[in-house]
């Protein structure tokens, strides 16, 4: 497929502070997803993508052409931006009308516009609700509603399934992955890994204002799963089921945490769960919880970086 946006060393800093470093990358069209732990520089890698940000070094094509100052390429792109910008006191259907509007549309075409995007997002019945009056929920999907409205050819959406109960998460699951289907170009940031593998394959990991990997997820994680994996275990005799992980393949530590708490540093992780029933059961153990608390991005990234 053909490179859709490109960027070429690109960095951004804010004083001394540096928000994107050296940074590389093509996207062709589909869904990627950029994930890495607040503050790792996707918001700043998604202002600087739409020409919001002035590049400090290198640039950022589309098509080829460079985004900033290219105003004509804007209209290309839909931006649901993270932080809310609401003028409370309007409506749903006022907000995304007026929106509609500054963007060029007659009053009519603004006006029929604004009722499909809500539809799109469930929001028909509270349509003439003052915005101040929403839930985070809601406010999430009135961004989501008015970055798709315009029937972008490009779709940067920067955390957009924040605040939303799995039902509103589903249904923007669903719309982002129409767009896919139309050809489209959808760059969805998050810092929740199973959000991401619920839209797509297709990752790119940040951190620290660096990408740190580009590629298909299910490739990275085999990558990580060479790491060793923290699992915790709540039973009634952790010394009795300790004595039995010891010596099984892949356990490579166990150690006790207070009085009915196990902490194992294992390589394979699903064995130790496929293990763990018949090991309670030949032992009349009684196994009250099974966590993996380095099961989250962070983690992950932690691994990546060496910390």
């Amino acid at each position: 497929m053909s490179t859709v946006i490109r960027a070429e060393g690109l960095s951004k800093w804010y004083g001394n502070v540096l928000g994107l470093s050296d940074v590389s990358l093509e996207i062709q069209p589909g869904i990627v997803g950029l994930l890495g732990p607040n503050g790792a520089g996707k918001s700043t890698f998604m202002k600087l993508l739409t020409g919001q940000l002035k590049p400090s070094l290198g640039r950022i094509l589309i098509d080829g052409r460079p985004i900033w100052n290219s105003v004509d390429l804007f209209g290309r792109f839909g931006f649901c931006p993270e932080p809310d910008a609401f003028y409370e006191d309007m409506t749903g259907w006022e907000f995304l009308s007026r929106i509609f509007r500054f963007s060029g549309d007659s009053r009519t075409e603004a006006e029929a516009r604004a009722e499909r995007a809500l539809a799109s997002v469930d929001l028909t019945r509270d349509k003439d609700r003052l915005i101040r009056g929403y839930s985070r929920g809601m406010r999430q999907r009135v961004k989501v509603a008015q970055a798709m409205a315009h029937d972008p050819e490009i779709l940067v959406l920067d955390e957009p399934l924040n605040g939303l109960d799995p039902l509103g998460k589903r249904k923007v699951i669903r719309l982002i992955k129409e767009y896919r289907s139309q050809g489209r170009t959808v760059l969805v940031s998050s810092h929740v890994l199973p959000e991401i593998e619920a839209l797509t394959r297709e990752i790119i990991l940040i951190h620290q204002g660096k990408i740190l990997a580009q590629g298909d997820i299910h490739a990275m994680r085999d990558l990580i799963e060479k790491h060793p994996h923290i699992v915790a275990v709540r039973c009634d005799r952790p010394r009795e089921l300790a004595a039995r992980l010891v010596g099984e393949t892949g356990v490579i530590d166990v150690r006790f945490e207070g009085q009915d708490g196990l902490i194992m540093e294992i390589r394979d992780r699903d064995r130790l769960f496929g293990l763990l029933p018949g090991l309670a059961a030949d032992g009349g153990l009684d196994i009250r919880e099974i966590t993996s608390p380095d099961d989250n991005l962070q983690a992950v990234f932690d691994y990546l970086v060496g910390k």
